[in-house]
């Protein structure tokens, strides 16, 4: 089955709200074909607003059945994967080592890395299968990949080990034409910063609260979809996209 007439086709987690919903919506005015993935089905139908190049899957990244599942209804419909964004988190919780429960960091880590790991491998076992062969994953990690707020240890730790998937992803893809990268978003506007205090003060290394500067989140999805158009000869491996003037390098 040839689909060579229509645009690329890329699965989003996380669909729903703030980084995933924007790239998705400007992937489906780009002419991609765009599979949205999230936990609750209302959000998602949102985003796709009855486009014809959307397919809306709920799905729980931390559930491996759910995941297969995404991935067999990506197939089905469309026969391929070209991109996944891997945007799918959770800040998790406000605490530091010696603060955090047992629980709330295993539910962090079982959403941001073991999810991106389930989506990772169901997109590369495509990617491998599909003539054309190959294919790109976009990691979403964040500047806490580089240098973490205080205390958000479990955020921070998912986030730095989210740098070791994406070149173990790529370094392994090499073979098979799969192409893997990593954006790293400093306040984009959406619900999470929201969540962190960003706009009311955010937390800072020595122990006041500053408001920062945000920039809309529709930029950031430009970014992604940049490392996502770029031919399979080239790949962006790491790209960092911060508000301007955010405290984040130098001492803050």
């Amino acid at each position: 089955m040839t689909h060579h007439h229509l645009g690329p086709l890329a699965v989003v987690t996380g669909a729903g709200s703030g980084i995933g919903r924007a790239v998705a919506r400007l992937m489906l005015a780009e002419g991609y074909r765009v599979v949205l993935a999230g936990r609750r089905e209302a959000p998602l139908l949102e985003t796709g607003a009855g486009h014809a190049r959307a397919l809306t899957v709920p799905c729980d990244v931390t559930r491996p059945d759910d995941v297969e599942r995404l991935f067999a209804a990506t197939l089905e419909r469309w026969g391929r994967v070209d991109v996944l964004f891997n945007n799918a988190g959770v800040f998790g919780p406000t605490a530091s080592a010696d603060e955090i429960s047992v629980a709330d960091w295993e539910a962090t880590l079982a959403v941001n890395l073991t999810g991106s790991l389930l989506c990772a491998a169901a997109a590369v076992r495509a990617m491998k299968a599909q003539s054309p062969q190959g294919g790109r994953i976009i990691n979403n990690g964040s500047i806490a990949a580089h240098s973490p707020r205080p205390r958000s240890v479990a955020y921070a730790v998912t986030k730095h080990a989210i740098t070791g998937l994406t070149k173990s992803i790529d370094l392994d893809g090499r073979s098979f034409g799969i192409s893997c990268g990593q954006i790293d978003i400093g306040n984009a506007a959406t619900e999470l910063m929201d969540a962190i205090g960003v706009g009311a003060g955010a937390l800072q290394p020595d122990g006041s609260r500053r408001t920062e500067p945000t920039f809309p989140v529709e930029d950031a999805a430009r970014a992604v979809v940049l490392m996502a158009g770029m031919p399979a000869s080239a790949n962006v491996g790491s790209l960092v996209v911060t508000a301007a003037g955010m405290p984040f390098l130098g001492r803050g």
